[in-house]
């Protein structure tokens, strides 16, 4: 096996994971997991809209669209609209993540990783890697995803969950600052892995490390990650931290 590229060796304290496309097939949430949301949108806002959580979304989905009074029928249309656009609206993203963990906590879903990444994510974490998880998906979504897999319960593998609500948006560098100050490290000790080249430069931007996750068939394969180090797989990437390398 060859060694790893220069530009794909770092020094860091922590690794920071996108999901769709870095981690996990793009295809698998919007063949799945969408279809499995919208089925249910309206069921939830029914049935839990006393929950505090559906009540800030539903607020939050309220001022967006600039309808104060929206029904629930007006609510599920906005949010299936915001599906189809795959718009990164936070209370999308907040219900999805309530009616996925219900889908995994029933058995109805399980999901998907490239077939490369636990192993990986595994062996960074035994060597003393801190593992993140930054998606655009919400926290109850990450950690349901994390919790329901073919290999187990991989919770106990990571130190933080950070979505657009706790962080902010993915392309701004604040976000990323942010997630900097939360794990009390410095920006030089962190790599961040994505697919999304706009997420990549914000991440730089903020001081990071960073590599562009390219996977064939993936939405932004072709388009590639610009200038930054790049990756077909996470065995092509060596990380060394204090005392320990993988």
């Amino acid at each position: 096996m060859s060694l790893p590229d220069p530009a794909r060796r770092f020094d860091v304290d922590a690794v920071v994971l996108d999901i769709e496309g870095t981690t996990s097939a793009t295809g698998f949430v919007v063949d799945v997991l969408y279809p499995y949301s919208r089925s249910r949108f309206a069921a939830l806002l029914s049935e839990r809209s006393g929950d505090p959580e559906v009540a800030r979304a539903l607020a939050q989905v309220r001022e967006l669209t600039g309808d104060p009074h929206a029904d629930t029928a007006a609510v599920v249309r906005t949010l299936d609209a915001w599906l189809d656009e795959d718009r990164k609206a936070t209370p999308l993203k907040t219900l999805q993540g309530l009616i996925w963990a219900e889908g995994f906590a029933r058995g109805d879903l399980v999901s998907h990783f490239y077939d490369d990444v636990v192993p990986a994510l595994r062996g960074w974490h035994a060597a003393g890697l801190r593992l993140y998880v930054y998606s655009s998906g919400s926290v109850a979504a990450q950690r349901a995803w994390f919790s329901s897999t073919p290999e187990g319960d991989l919770l106990p593998l990571l130190s933080g969950l950070y979505d657009t609500e706790n962080a902010g948006p993915k392309q701004e560098p604040e976000s990323y600052r942010r997630i900097a100050e939360s794990t009390e490290l410095p920006a030089a000790r962190l790599l961040f892995l994505s697919d999304r080249p706009g997420e990549l430069d914000a991440a730089r931007a903020a001081g990071w490390h960073t590599v562009g996750i390219r996977r064939p068939g993936e939405p932004f394969f072709q388009q590639g990650v610009g200038d930054h180090a790049q990756a077909g797989s996470f065995g092509e990437i060596s990380i060394s931290t204090t005392g320990s390398s993988t």
